[in-house]
């Protein structure tokens, strides 16, 4: 009994693939995340010859002189009736609350927003998706389409709030007694004079757009907490009123602007008649997809990689079911 197990290990040794060197694996990665590359580079070629034919004209509200109008209405006002009224007011305010919004303020640091999405898009381009299920390959295209769409509108909306904050050079309200709310210093490089727009509503204002977006139905949500983690802002003393209204206005229009882009080439969104952008996958849909993605990575950790990355795809669905 013992020789027959020994020479059934030994067969198996013997037929076991040699493992592959690191360079080879890198090797192997980078031709995976090339072809994939490749193939969205394509289907955005056959999208935008789409686009061309479907582009209409945009929602009155969501054109760029619509938007401009109202930020300079409401930032002009916020600059006349809130930003001087608002330093007093602030510092009158009980020490709990500018403690309390100081620990929320940070959710608005797009760090995490970043790594998160980002890590998401570059780790699953590293795939090899002819080998996926059917089912785990449409999940990742949907879930991926999203996470490429929040990465993108937070990293644009944020560089081009640090183009404008570090040029426009506004003194932040820590130095109101000294220069005032309107002591601007263009092209000063200070970050005491980096105030207008503000970063962090840039942020949360096109990542709760971003969400509004794709779940419309629990937009009324979405759109308190985002009120109240920009508001934190002028609570923890980062910002004047104006600089929020600028940066969550900002956010907004950039979020908006890329969403119907990918609307007319049905990336993610369609742009419903009567009734104006709309995510392509309800929230049942979208649930069902991370949960397939989510049974898909556990089947893979608990050591069915072969069957949800490399296998067919015959094996992946089934893994996928049964886990």
């Amino acid at each position: 009994m013992s020789l027959n197990a020994k020479e059934g290990s030994d067969a198996q040794s013997e037929t076991k693939a040699p493992a592959k060197s690191p360079r080879a694996r890198f090797d192997a990665l980078r031709t995976r995340m090339c072809a994939n590359a490749r193939a969205l580079r394509q289907n955005m070629a056959r999208r935008n010859e789409r686009a061309w034919r479907a582009v209409g004209p945009q929602p009155v509200g969501h054109r760029p002189q619509d938007l401009a109008a109202i930020l300079l209405l409401t930032v002009g006002i916020a600059v006349i009736a809130l930003d001087t009224p608002s330093y007093p007011w602030i510092h009158s305010m009980p020490r709990g609350y500018s403690e309390f919004f100081g620990t929320i303020t940070d959710i608005g640091k797009s760090h995490w927003i970043l790594w998160t999405s980002g890590l998401f898009i570059i780790v699953t381009m590293g795939l090899d998706w002819r080998k996926l299920a059917f089912r785990v390959r449409l999940s990742m295209t949907l879930i991926w389409t999203y996470c490429a769409f929040i990465f993108f509108t937070v990293a644009a909306s944020g560089v081009i709030a640090l183009i404008l904050k570090w040029s426009l050079g506004r003194p932040r309200p820590k130095l109101f007694e000294q220069v005032g709310p309107l002591g601007f210093d263009f092209l000063a490089f200070n970050i005491s004079y980096t105030s207008f727009p503000s970063g962090h509503s840039t942020t949360v204002a096109a990542l709760a757009t971003s969400l509004c977006l794709i779940f419309p139905s629990w937009l009324w949500l979405i759109a308190v907490c985002g009120f109240w983690l920009v508001f934190s802002r002028i609570m923890v003393g980062a910002h004047y009123p104006s600089d929020v209204i600028a940066g969550t206005l900002l956010g907004v229009a950039i979020t908006l602007w890329t969403a119907r882009y990918m609307a007319v080439r049905r990336l993610g969104f369609a742009i419903v008649p009567g009734k104006g952008m709309r995510p392509i996958a309800s929230g049942r849909t979208l649930r069902l997809a991370m949960s397939t993605l989510g049974r898909a990575a556990w089947a893979s950790l608990k050591g069915g990689r072969a069957k949800v990355a490399d296998g067919p795809a015959q094996d992946t669905e089934n893994t996928t079911n049964d886990g």
